[in-house]
């Protein structure tokens, strides 16, 4: 093993920074070791040896074992047969742990893996958690793995705070390019400065590398999330969920495939490619999703290859991805729309005929736009539709990113 995750250092060491706590654990089906055993069948056993106790056991969106498939469906908290201990839902009734929740935890440990795009909410449930434990003065243990994107390409907008929601909590890169332990401590410092964390740190992991170039293990984090080449698109292809463009939900390649019914996915393609964005060709397609947008509608698009992962900016390219459907089959004003109770997969948006922005709810924010939480800002949004060259937009990224690399740098754990 020349890649240990944080779970893999507790194993070597037999769990001694655990034993004799009472913890809570923040954890959901992709926290496996090096040999793929997950983290409650390695601690169960030492609960019920009396070495530990877990007090409480927490999940994530998509549940404990990732058993909600599409986007926004909660889930509520239920006894987990197998285990002796409460699991609760943070992606439900509360996103926050409560007091009660907490009672009786000394030590609260969290084992996710995250994507690294901002818009994963993994990492927000866990700074979540680390604000309710540090208002109850209980120590927070990260058990890190890598960024599956690597940990030195840094590209998007920063999150203006007045954009804060569950999908960007705090003010981070679209494309950040750090661990969950290093965005804990990136918390830590400009948020929650009494917390007691206690990272703990991978070994053998270098941040030039994707996950897949390691013997890291790799799970699916959330049913969406297949593979690492889906990760290395996601910083672009989650923007689609704000608008009435599939994000290939309900098809084999989530966020590689995209499109719509209103499209012609060889002059789309032709569009994208003669923009010619280094390290990603755009090849057409044809599709029927299984659910989520246009459910058994014949959409035309494309499929996403990535060809160059060191040169690739999936943010930019879903910027043209959004540009060229607007070229193709106009913007329509969907703001006289009515909300929807729920993000619904056939709302009035779908039946425009034209590209169009989904209108609020979105991931528990009633009032702004969804794709104004997801690009953190409200001017983005602008450049899209008044179809600002790419290169302008590039440079903004740019001065982004060169400003966060200076923010983040004293939370950076890994050389």
């Amino acid at each position: 093993m020349t890649t240990a995750t944080g779970l893999d250092i507790l194993i070597a060491e037999n769990f001694q920074r655990l034993k004799g706590k009472s913890i809570g654990l923040l954890c959901n089906q992709a926290s496996v070791s090096h040999d793929y055993d997950h983290i409650l069948d390695l601690l169960t056993p030492l609960h019920r040896a009396g070495d530990l106790r877990l007090a409480s056991i927490f999940g994530p969106q998509h549940g404990l074992f990732g058993h909600t498939q599409d986007n926004m469906i909660e889930w509520e908290s239920e006894p987990d047969q197998r285990q002796e201990t409460a699991v609760h839902s943070l992606y439900g009734q509360v996103r926050e742990p409560t007091a009660e929740m907490l009672k009786g935890v000394e030590l609260f440990v969290v084992d996710i893996q995250d994507v690294g795009s901002r818009y994963y909410t993994f990492v927000w449930t866990m700074c979540l958690c680390i604000k309710a434990c540090t208002a109850l003065g209980i120590p927070v243990m990260v058990l890190d793995r890598p960024n599956p994107i690597g940990g030195t390409i840094l590209e998007g907008t920063l999150l203006e705070q007045e954009y804060s929601s569950f999908v960007g909590l705090h003010a981070v890169l679209t494309r950040h390019g750090m661990t969950a332990a290093e965005i804990a401590e990136f918390a830590r410092q400009h948020y929650y400065p009494s917390t007691v964390l206690q990272p703990v740190l991978m070994s053998g992991w270098n941040r030039n590398l994707y996950l897949d170039q390691t013997d890291a293990p790799w799970a699916m984090p959330s049913p969406n999330m297949p593979t690492v080449d889906t990760a290395a698109i996601y910083p672009g292809g989650c923007l689609l969920e704000a608008t009435n463009l599939s994000e290939g939900r309900g098809t084999t390649k989530p966020f590689e495939i995209l499109g719509a019914p209103y499209l012609d996915g060889w002059k789309y393609a032709a569009a994208l490619n003669a923009h010619q964005l280094p390290g990603l060709k755009f090849r057409p397609v044809q599709f029927e999703p299984t659910f989520n947008k246009f459910v058994g509608q014949l959409c035309e698009g494309v499929c996403i290859h990535v060809t160059d992962r060191s040169t690739a900016e999936p943010t930019l390219a879903f910027i043209a991805v959004m540009q060229e459907a607007i070229r193709q089959a106009g913007f329509v004003d969907a703001s006289h729309l009515p909300l929807t109770e729920t993000f619904v997969a056939h709302s009035a948006e779908m039946e425009l005929g034209g590209f169009a922005w989904k209108q609020p709810p979105y991931e528990y924010e009633v009032d702004k736009l969804p794709i104004d939480i997801l690009f953190g800002n409200d001017w983005l949004k602008r450049d899209v539709e008044n179809l600002t060259p790419l290169a302008s937009i590039r440079s903004r990224f740019q001065d982004a990113a060169a400003t966060f690399a200076q923010q983040r740098k004293a939370a950076l754990l890994y050389s």
